[in-house]
Order: C-alpha cells, then structure tokens, then sequence
C-alpha cells in the first residue's frame, strides 16, 4: 500500500529494484548448480552400474519368494488354526465371565420365585432390593435383565397385594373370633383376682401365726396346705386356658406391616389399618336388639369389645407406630361413651334384678380386665352407681310383690304358739321381746301377725341382696354402708310405705284387720333398730359414725299407723252411715213408741262390740274413734232432723227422737273406751241435747232472752237451726189440725208458733246482715 500510495514514480521504481534484486538471485543459483553438477554426474554413473545387480537381485528374490510362499503354505494354515481356536478361547473366556455375572442374577431371581412361591414375601422384597441395586446393574445390557427389571415392580404389586388379602383376612377373623379373644382375657382377670385374694388372705394367715404362734401352728399349717392346693388348681388351670395372643396368629399384620414400610408406603398401610379397625369398633359396639333379655347376650358383647382392644394393646406393644397410645386412647374414650350409651339405654329394660345384678358382675369384669391392659374405667364405675340405683328400684319392684304376697296371705290375727319351739322359731325371725308374755304359760298369742316376721326378714333378704351389688365395686366400708341404709329407707318409705297404705286402702280390710295392722306396724317400728344394728355388723361401720345415716321406718309405721286410723274413723262412719240409712220414722206420728228405736239400738250393740277389739290399740287412738264415731253419730242424727226433703215432723216424732237421742247419751257415759275425763264423750251430743230440750219443754221465751249469752241454756241451739225444725212442725200443725182453728188453745198455740217463727227469722236476718 506505501508503494503505491508514495510519490508518482514509486512503482517504477520500485519495479526497477525488484528486477535488480531477481537477477542477483539467478546469477546465485546459476553458481550453485555448477558447483554440484559432478557430483550429479558421478551419482548416474554410478547408478547405472548398480542396475545391472539389481535386475540380478531382483529375480534372485523374486524366486527365493516363490519358493519361501510354497515352503509358508502349511504354516499359513497351522497360523490361521491357531488364531481361530485362540479367538474361539477368547469367545468362551467372555462368556464364562459374562456367565459368571449372570449367574448370581439367575440364582437371585430363582430365590426370589421360591420366596413368593413360599410366600417368604418380606425376604422376597429383600432380595428385590439386592437385585435392583448390586446384582442388575452389572448385566443390564442383556434382554433378559430388562425383563427381570420390568418385572420387579409388578412383583411388589403382587406382594402388596397378597399381604394386604392377608391383612385382610387377619381382620375377619379377628372380628369373628373377638369374643372368644375377650371371653379369654376376662377369664384370666378373674382367676388374678382370685389369686390376689387367695394371697391376701394368705397374708392374714401370716400375720395370725406371728400374733398366735403357738395355739394356732396346726391350723395355719392346714390353711397353709388349702391355699397351696387353691394356687395349684389355679395353675393348672391357666396351664390349660390359652392367653388372649395364643388364640390369634397376628403374622399377617407384621408380615404387611413390614412389607408396606419396605415398599415405602408405611403410612398407607397404617392409616388403612386404623380406618378398618375404627369400622370394626363401630361393628363390636352396636350391640344386638334383644341383647337385655339375656345376660348371655350381655357377657358376647363385653367379651367382643375386651377381645377388640386386647388385640390392640397387643398390636401397640410388639410394633412400631402401627397404632399408638393417643391412638387406642382415643378409641377407647370413643367406644367407652358408646358403652355407657347402650348400658344406659338396654339397663333400663331389665326389671329381673337378677339379670342386673350379674350385669353389674360383668361389667365389673369387664372394668378389671381393660383396666388391667391400662385403659381408664373410672367411668364404667360411675355408670355402675347409675345402674345400682335402677338395680334397687327392680329390687323394690320386686319386694313390693312380695309384701303383696305377705299381706294377701296374712289372717290378720295374733300368731298362736303351742309350745317353746314354736315360740322359739318366731323370735328367731323377728326380734319380740314381752317380759309380761314370756310370763304366761303356754299356749299363748303374740300380739302381731304372721306378716311381722315374713317382712322383717324380707327386709334383711332385701339388704343382703342390695349388698350383693355393691361388692366389688371398689369403695370403702362407710360408702357401703350408706349405700345399704339409702337402699334401706326407700324400701321402707317407698315401697313397704305403699304397700300398707294401699292394703289399708283396699274395700275388704274391716276394722278387725285395720287394728291388726296398727299394732304389726308398732312393732315393725320397734325393730327398726335392729334392723340398724344388722346392717352395721355386715359393714363392719359403728352407728356412732357423724356421717352414718339412720333408717326412717318411724316415720314409714307411724304414717301407715295414722292411714289405718284415718281408715277406722271412716270405716266407723261408713257403718254408722249405713245404719243411719236404715232408719224408718214416722215422722207425723201423735205418739212415741215409748222405746228407743231398733236400729239405733242395733247401732250401739255394733259399737260396743267394736270398742272392745280397740283394746289392743294405743289408749288415744282408741279415744279418737269413739269420739269421732259419737260426733258422727250425732251430725249424722242432726241432718236427719233437718233434711230438706223432710217437710213436716210431729211432735210425737221429736219426742221419738229424743228417746234414741237418750239412748246414745247412755252410751257414751257408760265409757265405752276407757280413758275419757268426765262427760267429754257426752258433749258430741250436746247440740242435739239442747235443740231436743228446747222443743221438748217449749222453752222459747227463754231462749230468745237469752240468746248470744255465754251463760245460755240454750248456747249450742243456731237460730236457723231452731227456725227450720220450727217451721217443719209448724207445716205439720196446719195439715193434721185442720179443725183445732176452732179450739182457743190450739189457736193460741198456733200464734205462738207464728210469733217464734217471726222472731227466729229477725235474728237469722240480723246475723246474715252481720256476717
């Protein structure tokens, strides 16, 4: 580029320079080529005179070639036998060491067809582990190792699938044979019960022979002995009863469970396996319809429910996370609320008590046994005090029928004793205790009847068997104790309370049985303390205890003492009612039969005879039924003068009247019941005395002087009273004097009646008008 952007004639120059140069370099090698040219010569000539040998060497080797290829022919074919057999050795040497690492994964695969033909499942998953990372990846180039890895995963298919059809089939017949498992377990907490004990009273033996050393050795040898047999027998006996694990093969869980956590699906494998088993605890705690009617059908479905969680607890201990403890913590509180459920509602069918008192035997059972795998039962004992007070109403239901029985079958009649051994008998059943009685010689009468003993010892049949449930209920003797007392006083304020009142109630108890029953129910009462003494000699609790609660049978007797009295008093009146009824005046007659009339007469020989069975009775209340009688007697005898629908009376009908009125005056001062203060039984007549007196004497000046005075003779006579028997005489003037308008003394009479009736009016106005 310089040349040719320089001056104008650079380029010739330049030319000019460049053929200097070239003509130099020519006259150079023009110079060298002279220098060697003989040398060159003398190489041809040489040259050629070598040719004339070579030609000569050449058909000398040409020849000693043809001859060495013929003489070479054997040993060419000798040198290709020998590369063939070497490749040939070469080909076996590759195979054998291609075999040498297929074999393993042949005999690999062959174990692993005779473990899943074996169903050694969880080995076989092993040796797929070994296969898939050591033996295959050595000869994976080969088919049939591409086979084999294709076939592996549907392999551990299979395996899952196998294992979980045996899971499967692991979980039916544990639910098929749950009751068995749990009938099993409960056995076996029952016979450690009993061993316990066995070794407490063994401990008490022991702790006899340090107090009693000397007296007792030979005793306590011999209850030595005993109780070794016992706790032989028990060996032996659990020697043959299998244990609740004994009786399930629980291989396929382990086996599935492992086969799971090798494949990685552990988790699946444990959630399916707690989502089937909450299935199952729904299944085990429905319990049948008809389950109530039976206790067998009670014992089946605690023994399911014990065998479902024994198969649990055994599942928690022996694996790792399958389930856990907030797991079967959480079941059991679920199935326990459940549990309560049903007791509740299938309890509450049972009236045998029975059936509930081995109910409670089982759930009793029921509550040691899970309590012994660990599992919180405070709640079943809860439930138990629910089903303890239904367990005592079946138990009053029960003796209500049977104070039923006692009453109907009773004669209401003191109990004849011929002899001491008939005497004898009676106390044994019931507490008596009459020194005046033990005096007379026999044979005699106690004063109460048959049903007395019967029900003081139903009462303690009824306490033995309330007792029977509150055993082994795990509570303390005082808790007992009051059970027993409570227990106690509603069957003596309920149910026996009832009973007395209804047989006090019923139409053919007359007043010989009313009295009867008074004087049972006084010593029913007395015995109360007996009954007290009883049930603290069974609990072992002194009477003296602050929280000891007492029996109410006082206030049970004295109530029915005071319905049988009320019933005498309306007994007494119903009779006196319906000789009442009987009555037949003639009430227009001009005369009285100089006589008292028969049916009042009647009417006190039924009431003296009557006051003479009242002797047994208490003196008041004696009192009250004859007094009570006389007042009735004397309202009834009242109504009768001023019944309505009696329109007129005469005076000779007054005059009859006041006959029977005496005759009842007599009675009740000759002291029918002893115990009246002066004329207290005759002042239940003193209303009819003075209205009789007041129309007997025709007294009225002095009794309208004197009326409202405290010191009236007249006191106990009612102006309306007075006016309406007046006006009935005054109806029955008119009608049967017709004429006696005629006779001045008759008028007089009439005017006077008129006059009284007048002023009798003016003072029932005047008080009307008051009030």
């Amino acid at each position: 580029r310089s040349v040719y952007d320089d001056q104008p004639n650079a380029h010739q120059k330049f030319m000019e320079k460049l053929d200097a140069c070239i003509r130099n370099h020519d006259r150079e090698i023009e110079k060298m080529c002279n220098f060697h040219h003989q040398g060159f010569v003398d190489a041809i000539t040489e040259l050629l005179k070598v040719r004339a040998d070579a030609e000569k060497l050449k058909v000398r080797v040409t020849d000693t070639n043809r001859r060495l290829q013929d003489a070479g022919k054997e040993v060419i074919a000798q040198t290709e036998e020998i590369i063939r057999c070497r490749v040939q050795q070469r080909n076996i040497t590759t195979v054998v060491e291609k075999l040498q690492l297929c074999l393993p994964v042949l005999e690999m695969y062959s174990k692993l067809k005779e473990q899943m033909s074996v169903k050694r499942y969880y080995s076989a998953l092993k040796t797929m582990e070994q296969l898939e990372n050591l033996y295959l990846p050595r000869v994976s180039q080969y088919r049939f190792c591409q086979i084999m890895i294709e076939n592996l995963p549907k392999l551990r298919e299979e395996i899952k699938e196998i294992s979980m059809s045996d899971l499967k089939d692991f979980l039916e017949s544990i639910r098929k044979h749950s009751d068995r498992i749990g009938e099993t377990a409960m056995k076996q907490a029952q016979q450690q019960k009993t061993f316990s004990t066995a070794l407490q009273k063994q401990n008490n033996v022991n702790y006899g022979r340090n107090t009693h050393l000397g007296r007792n050795r030979i005793l306590e040898s011999k209850n030595e002995i005993t109780l070794k047999r016992t706790f032989e027998d028990e060996d032996e006996h659990e020697e043959e009863v299998l244990t609740a694990q004994d009786l399930v093969d629980f291989s396929p869980v382990y086996r599935c469970l492992h086969i799971y956590s090798v494949l990685g699906d552990g988790e699946i494998f444990e959630n399916y396996y707690r989502k089937q088993r909450r299935k199952q605890a729904r299944l085990v705690l429905q319990p049948q319809s008809s389950m109530h009617e039976t206790v067998e059908g009670y014992r089946r479905y605690f023994s399911q429910i014990v065998g479902f969680f024994v198969v649990e607890d055994h599942i928690l201990h022996v694996t790792q996370g399958l389930v856990t403890r907030t797991y079967t913590d959480e079941l059991w509180n679920m199935a326990l609320s459940k549990i309560i459920a049903v007791l509740r509602t299938h309890s509450s069918y049972c009236s045998d008590p029975d059936l509930v008192l081995e109910l409670k035997n089982l759930i009793v059972v029921f509550a040691d046994t899970l309590q012994g795998y660990g599992f919180p039962v405070n709640r079943l004992f809860d439930l138990l005090f629910e089903i303890r007070d239904q367990y005592n109403e079946t138990l009053l239901k029960k003796w209500s029928g049977l104070f039923k029985d006692i009453f109907e079958a009773d004669n209401y009649s003191p109990i004849p004793v011929a002899n001491e051994e008939e005497y004898r008998i009676v106390i044994s059943k019931f507490p008596f205790q009459d020194p005046e009685l033990d005096k007379q010689s026999f044979p005699k009468k106690l004063p109460m009847s048959q049903s007395v003993p019967q029900i003081y010892m139903q009462v303690k049949e009824f306490i033995y068997a309330s007792l029977k449930f509150s055993e082994s209920l795990h509570r303390s003797s005082t808790e007992v104790d009051d059970m027993l007392r409570k227990s106690t006083n509603l069957l003596l304020t309920r149910t026996l309370s009832s009973c007395l009142q209804n047989l006090i109630k019923k139409p053919h108890i007359g007043l010989t049985e009313l009295v009867q029953i008074i004087i049972n129910t006084t010593h029913l009462e007395q015995a109360c303390k007996y009954l007290e003494d009883f049930i603290s000699n069974i609990t072992n609790i002194s009477q003296l205890t602050v929280h000891t609660a007492r029996l109410y049978g006082l206030s049970t007797f004295k109530d029915a003492r005071h319905a049988a009295e009320g019933e005498i008093y309306t007994k007494l009146n119903q009779k006196i009612d319906e000789f009442i009824q009987i009555a037949d005046y003639d009430w227009t007659m001009s005369e009285s039969e100089g006589r008292a009339s028969g049916y009042l007469m009647d009417l006190i020989n039924f009431l003296r005879s009557t006051f003479q069975v009242f002797t047994h009775l208490p003196g008041k209340v004696a009192q009250t039924a004859c007094m009570s009688a006389c007042q009735h007697l004397s309202v009834s005898l009242m109504q009768m003068l001023l019944d309505s629908e009696l329109k007129q009376i005469s005076m000779g009908a007054i005059q009859q009247f006041n006959l029977d009125v005496i005759q009842c005056e007599l009675f009740a001062s000759s002291e029918p019941v002893p115990g009246f203060q002066g004329d207290t039984l005759q002042l239940a007549f003193i209303d009819l005395r003075q209205l009789l007196d007041l129309f007997m004497v025709w007294d009225w000046s002095t009794y309208l002087a004197d009326y409202g005075q405290a010191t009236s003779k007249y006191l106990r006579v009612n102006p309306s009273t007075a006016l309406t028997l007046l006006e009935k005489m005054k109806d029955s003037s008119k009608k049967n004097n017709i004429f006696a308008q005629f006779r001045k003394n008759d008028r007089d009479k009439q005017k006077l009646i008129e006059t009284v009736v007048k002023q009798l009016r003016s003072l029932v106005n005047g008080m009307s008008q008051h009030t």
